[in-house]
């Protein structure tokens, strides 16, 4: 599938095809194809970034664009081989490993405040003075397995609520945001833009979000496992690329924002520029922090620990029998292979 909303850079990368195909090479040859992943979110803004400067021909790959409207299609799609690497919310990084062997290889951002439950404004005074007596027997909307409702879960149970106290009605994002501003439901639990789409729309407010109930909610950069094993220098490199587009966000701001602005506005989200602030003060990181987040020298990981956690939300909720071993998933192999390429190393680390 085309890119939807980058052309004019994609044309440039198509054109440098000649472009050297490890960075520092002298030699030029062929880029190589790679099939990229992602859903119209904040942390795909990398994707759009590099596409628009031409970086993926500087490491010498040729992009095509996947793009899907939930993490749910989105890992399915790993089954026909439709992607190879890309970005995805972390409860789909968790079935895709269970169902398709789909590996984590690194994070897109912590989304734990951007994933959130959603108020209408005359109702929360209310809820927050007694939860269990105002939400016992109302309706949640929710879009199943996904973080919005891992976050939803986490606020339930902040409240001293239990997901059977409540009236869970299972909607995808688009539809979500259609029922609630339609009148539906007590509380919705999604996650940015939809957050903000409401609050423009309706005047909904976040009551709860995943950093409010103490839950951290990764988003996940994924690799197909039978593709990395068999070219872990192109999934370097795409992390790489991706890496590259982190450092340029961090070191320029004014750009960010404007290139945030494009990237939803081609999608048809138009956002104030608070609702941008918002979504730029979310974590992101760099290929040092990534590595850092990775290790297991002193035991499991800070990201072990995180998808442990949400791995343990989807048993209870009956997505998956066992909660998996993070090891069994998550590896920093290739945020160790940047590291130890040079080449590779200098120009994740660029901030332009």
């Amino acid at each position: 599938m085309p890119h939807p909303i980058v052309h004019t850079g994609l044309v440039r990368a198509l054109a440098a095809a000649a472009a050297l195909a490890v960075v520092g090479h002298a030699q030029a040859q062929a880029p190589t194809p790679i099939k990229v992943s992602y859903q119209i979110s904040y942390w795909a803004l990398p994707i759009y970034i590099a596409t628009e400067k031409n970086w993926w021909a500087e490491v010498g790959l040729k992009p095509e664009f996947v793009v899907y409207p939930a993490g749910a299609q989105q890992i399915a799609g790993a089954a026909s081989k439709s992607w190879d690497v890309g970005g995805t919310g972390s409860p789909p990084a968790v079935l895709g490993s269970q169902r398709y062997d789909i590996i984590t290889v690194g994070l897109t951002n912590d989304e734990s405040a951007t994933n959130a439950v959603m108020a209408r404004k005359d109702k929360i005074a209310a809820i927050k003075a007694d939860p269990a007596k105002e939400l016992k027997g109302q309706q949640i909307l929710l879009s199943p397995n996904s973080t919005g409702e891992y976050a939803t879960m986490a606020c339930l149970k902040k409240w001293g609520l239990q997901r059977t106290d409540v009236n869970i009605v299972p909607l995808a994002p688009a539809q979500l945001v259609s029922a609630y501003t339609g009148g539906n439901g007590m509380l919705a639990g999604t996650w940015a833009p939809n957050t903000y789409t409401l609050n423009e729309q309706i005047g909904a407010e976040v009551i709860c979000s995943g950093k409010d109930a103490g839950a951290m909610v990764p988003g996940a950069l994924v690799a197909r496992r039978e593709f990395a094993k068999e070219s872990p220098e192109t999934v370097a490199k795409f992390l790489a690329i991706y890496l590259r587009a982190v450092s340029f966000e961090k070191n320029n701001k004014a750009e960010f924002m404007t290139m945030l602005r494009k990237f939803f506005d081609a999608n048809g989200i138009k956002l104030k520029d608070n609702y941008l602030q918002t979504e730029m003060d979310r974590p992101i990181f760099p290929l040092d922090e990534q590595l850092k987040l990775m290790s297991r020298a002193s035991g499991k990981s800070t990201v072990d620990n995180a998808f442990e956690a949400l791995s343990g939300y989807l048993k209870a909720v009956g997505t998956i029998t066992d909660v998996p071993d993070p090891k069994s998933f998550i590896t920093d192999d290739y945020m160790k292979l940047i590291d130890k390429t040079p080449a590779l190393k200098t120009f994740a680390n660029k901030t332009n």
